[in-house]
């Protein structure tokens, strides 16, 4: 059996893989791994508190660990911090990643390539799925996850605080896939099979942030638009 180390986002595409790799007999996933923001004390991307973090592991039952970054993080901090955390897993025996992509090529090729320099290899239990498929197969297996933040360009304030049932999927627009993997939408997930129990929390405020949009011309909208929504523990 393979001792493996599962890379945690605290979203959907995440409690899916770890699912699996929990059902697969070849894995034994003994630790989790979530980046967090240590300015914001927020997972990274998804923007969720550490708090709730927190309450996703414990009622996991997988001990966990954090990779910290700075406020504005540039590749190179990212990359030897990153490299550091994996030092580390890497000492306790863990030989292999496990990671929640679905399609993303090129991600995945950055995630196989930076790991192979430290003799750790990579599984994705999602990849080249259906990723309508996919949606269907989390909601019905009783996963329940709620939006945290999506592209304002191409989803409305309504879309955030929602949690995702097949109503959330059937309102996608066409041009949004069912998973966000674009990153079109970031999820918290707070109940399921992997859970023991429910994490509790109330939603907050909705707030709607603007950044520069990568290598935009002249011609195109010079920002984008993301709106985020606050979740606060009980």
């Amino acid at each position: 059996m393979t001792k493996a180390y599962f890379n945690w986002s605290t979203g959907k595409d995440s409690a899916m893989a770890l699912h699996r790799m929990l059902q697969n007999p070849d894995y034994e996933v003994l630790e989790l791994l979530t980046s967090i923001n240590a300015h914001f004390d927020r997972v990274t991307m998804h923007g969720v508190r550490r708090s709730l973090l927190e309450a996703q592991i414990k009622s996991i039952g997988i001990p966990a660990s954090t990779i910290e970054l700075p406020e504005n993080p540039s590749m190179e901090d990212y990359g030897k911090l990153m490299k550091d955390g994996v030092s580390k897993l890497k000492a306790k025996g863990l030989t292999t990643a496990g990671f929640g992509d679905i399609f993303l090529e090129d991600l995945r090729q950055y995630r196989e390539d930076q790991l192979a320099t430290e003799g750790i290899d990579c599984h994705f239990p999602l990849w080249k799925e259906n990723t309508t498929d996919l949606i269907k197969e989390f909601i019905d297996l009783g996963f329940k996850s709620i939006v945290v933040s999506c592209n304002g360009d191409l989803l409305n304030k309504s879309f955030v605080g929602r949690v995702i049932d097949h109503q959330f999927i059937a309102d996608l627009p066409e041009n949004v896939d069912p998973c966000g993997e674009n990153g079109e939408f970031h999820t918290f997930c707070f109940d399921g099979p992997i859970f023991k129990e429910p994490i509790n929390f109330t939603i907050g405020s909705k707030e709607k942030k603007s950044y520069p949009r990568p290598n935009a011309t002249a011609d195109e909208k010079q920002t984008i638009d993301f709106w985020f929504c606050d979740l606060i523990p009980k």
